[in-house]
């Protein structure tokens, strides 16, 4: 098993430096600050010895590892991101460390009484004897990536220094902008050069994805008359109430909170309005592309209705697509997932495949010829003050990595 402190010595390293991507931005990346961990990890991995060591103009960082077998073995790779989540802090983020955990409330601030309660988070609960990472109640972890670029660092460094374990070549790359849905973007696939690769950016121990969310977000913009209340009788025309009548006919139960497994939903994230103009932003998510393509037409359709109602354009839609599940691009090559599946079975951890209610930089880079499923990294809580991680998960997980590059090189002698 990989070293503890070291593991927990080096995403510590990682978090502490604030990687907040930023939607807003026309850049790659869109924060100068992810430069600072971009930079590190470069030298990080040339100090480990790995080979081809690069960072390109948007700070995209790739690696090698060679082959230390005869045989041909297909290169695979490992993929996470470096940025945090624009929702949610990610500056001065100070790590607590609980050792032994006992399965009891963990303060993370006594002075704001911010509580990880095991009676909300239960997930706690098979966590009880590990060592817990949790946030101070401030800011959030950053486990979302930086478990997964730890994770897989230290793989990178256990196999350059058991040379006995076979493996074939692996190219690692650490990527930007992930959490605003820009982490594939300028991902150069052709250089990376692997025939497919997994990202470490799972959630709990044993996760193992090929099937995410379609994605598409959309803007509703309602225009509306506003004049003066007193004088409105038959002029006014409040943009808020024909934005409350199109929230009002979407299916109310097909909302995130209402929704699981497979499921798609509506997703309402922000309300901005007066009497003259209403804006309304959802995402829109199916795993099925029926589903997701009959889900974008019921709210254009809606928008149609409404103009008729109102005998007006007086509201609008612009639907983008985000991204597609990556399942139609992996069942053709299954058995990279059965290796995964295997990994994590000789390395004693239980697999649990399902789909993500989310998206990944798998999605988009399986479309761009570079199949990709998800391996879990640990953390749990996400993009928020509660985010903790178990330290022997990420051990795990750096685990299935080395055991992953030994069974692909058995597999092909």
């Amino acid at each position: 098993m990989t070293n503890k402190q070291h593991i927990i010595d080096r995403f510590i390293s990682y978090v502490k430096i604030d990687t907040q991507s930023d939607p807003n931005s026309d850049t790659t990346p869109s924060t100068e600050k992810q430069w600072n961990l971009a930079n590190k990890l470069v030298q990080e991995l040339k100090d480990i010895g790995l080979q081809e060591v690069s960072i390109d103009e948007h700070a995209y960082v790739m690696a090698t590892l060679p082959a230390n077998v005869p045989h041909q073995v297909p290169v695979i790779g490992f993929v996470s991101h470096f940025d945090t989540t624009p929702d949610f802090s990610g500056t001065n983020v100070n790590p607590q460390i609980i050792e032994n955990y006992d399965g009891k409330d963990i303060i993370l601030n006594k002075e704001k009484n911010i509580i990880l309660s095991p009676d909300y988070f239960e997930d706690l609960e098979q966590y009880k004897g590990q060592t817990l990472i949790t946030t101070d109640g401030t800011t959030l972890l950053g486990a979302d990536d930086k478990a997964g670029i730890t994770e897989i660092i230290t793989a990178m460094e256990y196999l350059v220094d058991n040379p006995e374990i076979p493996h074939g070549k692996i190219r690692i790359c650490f990527t930007p902008d992930e959490e605003i849905g820009r982490g594939a973007h300028k991902f150069d696939v052709e250089k990376f050069g692997a025939e497919w690769a997994y990202t470490m950016d799972g959630s709990q121990i044993g996760e193992l994805e090929y099937e995410n969310f379609n994605a598409a977000s959309a803007v509703v913009r309602v225009l509306g008359k506003s004049v003066h209340p007193g004088y409105a009788k038959d002029k006014m025309i409040n943009s808020m109430y024909i934005a409350q009548d199109f929230i009002n006919s979407l299916p109310r139960l097909e909302t995130p909170e209402h929704t699981e497994d497979r499921q798609g939903f509506f997703h309402l994230s922000s309300i901005k309005g007066d009497v003259e103009e209403t804006v309304l932003e959802y995402i829109i998510r199916d795993h099925d592309k029926t589903h997701f393509e009959a889900r974008k037409q019921m709210m254009s359709d809606l928008v149609s209705e409404i103009c008729s109602q109102y005998e007006r354009d007086c509201i609008s839609i612009e639907i983008k697509d985000q991204y597609s599940n990556m399942r139609e691009k992996v069942e053709p090559v299954l058995h990279i997932v059965d290796l995964a599946e295997k990994a994590m079975e000789e390395v004693n951890v239980k697999p649990i495949i399902k789909p993500i209610r989310g998206g990944t930089d798998g999605a988009q880079l399986s479309f761009m010829g570079l199949p990709c499923p998800n391996i879990f990294a640990g953390g749990h809580n996400f993009h928020g003050k509660y985010e903790y991680v178990p330290v022997e998960s990420m051990q795990k997980a750096s685990e299935v990595i080395v055991k992953l590059a030994e069974l692909t090189a058995k597999k092909y002698e």
